[in-house]
């Protein structure tokens, strides 16, 4: 008999079927296996009548999902691209099988909810943020580009919040987390031991009626200046009216041009022309799909190797980018690189 817990716990609890990210350690970083026993829960509960609902959440205090195992995607980079190809296309399936289950899907955002931790529990409804919540799509920052559904959520955000978040790869807030629409309803970390219960005895409804208020989001205070930087489909204008808006004395549009500078120049093209084709497609399936186009054609590239080396690996945050700046990025051939019509 093994000694080493499964990455991924499950149990019925009074009706609801509890599925727990099991990797602490790592933040509860996905892995394949995760993928699988994700998957073979849902098989067991979809015709189940004992279950009427599931609770998605992490072990761990530090957060619900740091994303994908970045190590084992940076291995297969040096290696064999298409094997985080194969990996890619089973994540996003599972988003939408998950945003598509047949019972009500509960999901506590707790901590860190980052990239495909978005694609496990950012889909379902209600989703449930806290306190600590931090919540983004980090993957400019690695070489990639918003993925596992997150890129839809961008494209849905009010007015151009998404973009900044996008290209940038900040965290937000549980306030912010709501605004966007990644998240459903605030539930102080203090009551998150009534929400099982809560769904067991009252459903969903029972749920929401925890929700608490999470005080005001930064982001809905920015929009303005937000939405007149962020328009159009040229990162290298968006940044120019960021650096004035910093010279007029708005000490923030500076710091966020500095983070756009800092990730890859590639990602940044190829997730500004993302944000906006998602906003054009009817659903998610679709953007999955176009996303899937996109880190299948990132995944070979020298920047998702750096990032990650720069990031994750040696951690010197000094990442080498090839193209080195927005202004060496040839637009047009960068975005001809993806299959936009991509199906999963």
């Amino acid at each position: 008999m093994s000694d080493v817990a499964p990455t991924v716990l499950t149990h019925v609890d009074r009706g609801v079927g509890v599925l727990t990210l099991n990797r602490p350690q790592k933040i509860n970083a996905v892995t394949l296996e995760m993928l699988g026993l994700v998957e073979q829960a849902l098989d067991v509960w979809e015709d189940d009548p004992g279950v009427s609902s599931v609770l998605l959440r992490g072990a761990g205090p530090r957060g619900f999902c740091a994303g994908g195992d970045i190590a084992w995607i940076h291995a297969n980079a040096t290696t064999d691209p298409r094997r985080s190809g194969d990996m890619w296309r089973r994540e996003y399936r599972g988003t939408l099988r998950l945003a598509r289950w047949s019972k009500p899907i509960v999901s506590l955002l707790d901590g860190i909810a980052l990239g495909a931790g978005v694609g496990l529990g950012g889909h379902v409804t209600p989703r449930i943020v806290t306190e600590p919540s931090s919540v983004g799509m980090p993957e400019t920052r690695l070489g990639l580009s918003p993925d596992a559904g997150g890129s839809f959520l961008l494209s849905r955000a009010p007015g151009e919040l998404g973009t900044p978040l996008a290209l940038t790869g900040r965290a937000m807030t549980a306030a912010d987390a709501l605004h966007t629409g990644f998240a459903d309803l605030f539930v102080p970390s203090s009551e998150l031991t009534r929400v099982l219960p809560a769904l067991a005895d009252g459903g969903p409804d029972a749920v929401r009626a925890l929700g608490a208020d999470a005080g005001p989001s930064d982001l809905a205070a920015a929009a303005e200046w937000i939405d007149d930087a962020y328009r159009g489909d040229d990162a290298r204008t968006i940044v120019g009216r960021l650096r004035d808006l910093s010279y007029s004395g708005l000490a923030d549009a500076g710091a966020v041009a500095d983070d756009l500078e800092a990730a890859s120049p590639t990602s940044v093209v190829l997730t500004l022309e993302a944000r906006r084709r998602a906003a054009r497609l009817p659903d998610l399936e679709a953007v999955l799909g176009q996303e899937l186009g996109i880190v299948t054609s990132l995944a070979a590239s020298p920047d998702l190797v750096e990032g990650v080396r720069a990031r994750v690996i040696d951690k010197d945050r000094c990442p080498r980018w090839s193209p080195p700046t927005l202004a060496e990025v040839d637009v047009a051939a960068t975005i001809a690189t993806v299959d936009w019509t991509t199906r999963l």
